[in-house]
C-alpha cells in the first residue's frame, strides 16, 4: 500500500492519554543501548519499588485532568525482570486513580530468556494484554555482538509461548548491522515475518554517544554500513512487511491492520500522557496548559525523593506554544498519516509557513491532502531535514 494509500488512524485533535512506567534494571547493559537502564548485581527491593511508583503515581494523577488512559506501557530497563505482583500492584493504582478502561492496551516490554519467559502467564494474570518482545536477531552470532542474553532457539521460543499467551505481540528487530548484506537481512526478516504476532519494530542500527558501540565506532573497530545500503535495506524492509500484509505507519513500525502500538501512537499524536518510575518523561494537561515532567534518572535517588515528597521530578514545566509546535511537527511527521494543520495550528498558536510547505511539495518531500501533509514513502528517509525546514 503506497503512503497515498495509507489509512488516518483514528486520528483525534488531542491524541489520547496514556500512563508509563518505567523499570530502569537490567541483567546487563547492551553496548547500544543509551536508555536510562542500569544493572544492579544484589537484589533488588521490589515490594518498596512498587510502593514508590504507586505513590508517584497517586501524586501526579491528582495533578492532571486526564482520566482513563487508553493504555499503559511498562517500559526500561527490562521490565520483564519484575515480579507480576508488581506489575499488579501498579495496574490496580492506575485503575484506582485514573480509571482503566476493560479495552485498554497495556503493554509490557520483555527479553525473551527463559527466566523471562516463566513470567509471563503471571503478567498475563496481572492485567497485561500485550507484549513487546526485544529479540533484535534471529542469528547467535549477532545476538552475541549486540550484547544479548538469549540465543536465537529461545527467542523463537519465547516468540510462540507469547502468541499463546498474550492477544496482542510485538517483537524488535535491529538492522544496518555491521557486515549485514541484503541477502541476508532478507532472509532474517523473511522468517521473522512468519513468527511475528500484529506487530514489528525494525531500527536501524544507531551509534549513540556513552555506549560502548560509540567508543569502539570512535576507535574504528565497529563500522555500520554506509549510507547508500543503510537506504537500500530500508526499502527492502519496507518491501518485505508489505509484502506479508504489515503496513509500515510509522518511520521503523509496521503492523498487520488494526495492530498499531496505541500508546505510541499517544506519543506521535501529541496526546498526553503520565509518566512514572526513574527517567520517566510525561505530558500532561494541567487547566489549558501543557506541562513537561520528567524524573530523576538514578533508581536510588528518585526512591529516596518520592518516599520523601511524593515523587521524583527533576523536571516540571509548562510547555511554550513554539514548543508544543515543534513537538508535533517531530512526532507527527514520522506517521505515515502525517499531521493535520488546522490541529497544528491550534497547538502552536500560529500556522504553518504556506510557502516553506508548497516549496517542499514542489520537491516531492511533502504532500497536501486538504489540510493533511504527508511525508511521502519516496521521501521517506528525509524525514528529519523536511521537519527541519518546516520549523519555524
Amino acid at each position: 500500500m503506497s503512503t497515498a494509500e495509507a489509512p488516518v488512524l483514528e486520528a483525534t485533535l488531542d491524541g489520547g492519554f496514556g500512563v508509563y512506567v518505567h523499570w530502569p534494571f537490567c541483567q546487563s547493559k547492551c553496548p547500544y543501548c543509551d536508555f536510562n537502564s542500569h544493572v544492579r548485581h544484589g537484589a533488588v527491593d521490589q515490594p518498596r519499588y512498587a510502593r514508590a511508583l504507586v505513590r508517584e503515581l497517586e501524586t501526579l494523577a491528582a495533578r492532571t485532568a486526564d482520566r482513563s488512559p487508553r493504555s499503559v506501557f511498562f517500559g526500561g530497563g527490562t521490565p520483564s525482570l519484575m515480579e507480576p505482583a508488581t506489575v499488579a500492584a501498579v495496574l490496580g493504582a492506575i485503575d484506582r486513580t485514573l480509571g482503566l478502561p476493560g479495552n485498554a492496551e497495556i503493554t509490557l516490554e520483555a527479553n525473551p530468556s527463559s527466566v523471562e519467559q516463566a513470567r509471563f502467564q503471571g503478567f498475563a494474570a496481572a492485567g497485561i494484554n500485550r507484549v513487546s518482545l526485544g529479540v533484535q536477531s534471529l542469528y547467535d552470532a549477532e545476538l552475541v555482538r549486540l550484547g544479548r542474553r538469549h540465543d536465537a532457539a529461545t527467542a523463537r521460543a519465547a516468540l510462540a509461548f507469547a502468541r499463546r499467551t498474550f492477544s496482542r505481540v510485538s517483537a524488535d528487530l535491529i538492522y544496518a548491522r555491521p557486515g549485514q548484506t541484503l541477502e541476508a537481512w532478507s532472509a532474517e526478516l523473511t522468517e521473522m515475518l512468519d513468527l511475528a504476532g500484529d506487530h514489528l519494530s525494525l531500527y536501524q542500527l544507531t551509534i549513540e554517544p556513552g555506549t560502548r558501540f560509540f567508543d569502539l565506532a570512535r576507535a574504528g573497530k565497529l563500522v555500520v554500513p554506509q549510507d547508500d545500503l543503510a537506504a537500500d535495506l530500508f526499502e527492502l524492509t519496507d518491501a518485505l512487511t508489505r509484502q506479508a500484509g504489515f503496513a509500515r505507519y510509522e518511520v521503523s513500525n509496521h503492523a498487520r491492520p488494526g495492530g498499531e502500538a496505541r500508546h505510541n501512537l499517544v506519543y506521535w499524536r501529541g496526546g498526553r500522557y503520565l509518566g512514572i518510575g526513574p527517567g520517566a518523561h510525561g505530558r500532561l494537561a494541567q487547566g489549558d496548559r501543557r506541562v513537561a515532567t520528567a524524573t530523576i534518572h538514578n533508581p536510588e535517588a528518585w526512591l529516596a525523593a518520592v518516599e520523601a515528597n511524593g515523587h521524583g521530578l527533576e523536571v516540571d514545566e509548562p510547555l511554550e506554544r513554539a514548543d508544543i509546535g515543534a513537538e508535533t511537527l517531530l512526532m507527527g511527521l514520522r506517521l505515515a498519516e502525517g499531521i493535520d494543520c488546522d490541529t497544528y495550528d491550534r497547538r502552536a498558536g500560529a500556522p504553518l509557513d504556506a510557502q516553506r510547505i508548497r516549496s517542499l511539495a514542489a520537491d516531492g518531500l511533502l504532500e497536501q491532502r486538504g489540510r493533511r501533509i504527508v511525508i511521502p514513502d519516496s521521501a521517506r528517509l528525509l524525514t528529519n531535514a523536511v521537519v527541519r525546514e518546516l520549523l519555524p
